[in-house]
């Protein structure tokens, strides 16, 4: 069982929606590849169609503070976030 859900807020430039849609797949992968569940991109059904929202989940908040850590130095981790 899953215990814990994480959640992050984007603001998407409408001008670079293709960049967003890279960015956001990558790092699909590479939360599995440190043992997370990545839920996807949420969009609101209403109201500002700037926003998305990425869930994702880890067996614990230790597993995720791990993640967090290992991702710093982590060679595709890094590509994702340039």
């Amino acid at each position: 069982m899953l215990m814990i859900t994480c959640s992050i807020r984007y603001i998407i430039d409408p001008y670079k929606l293709k960049e967003f849609e890279h960015y956001g797949k990558s790092w699909i992968p590479l939360v599995e590849t440190f043992g997370g569940q990545h839920h996807g991109y949420f969009l609101p059904s209403e109201g500002a169609s700037n926003v998305a929202l990425a869930l994702f989940s880890f067996p614990s908040l230790a597993a995720y503070e791990t993640y967090r850590a290992s991702s710093l130095d982590d060679p595709e981790c890094q590509a994702a976030f340039q």
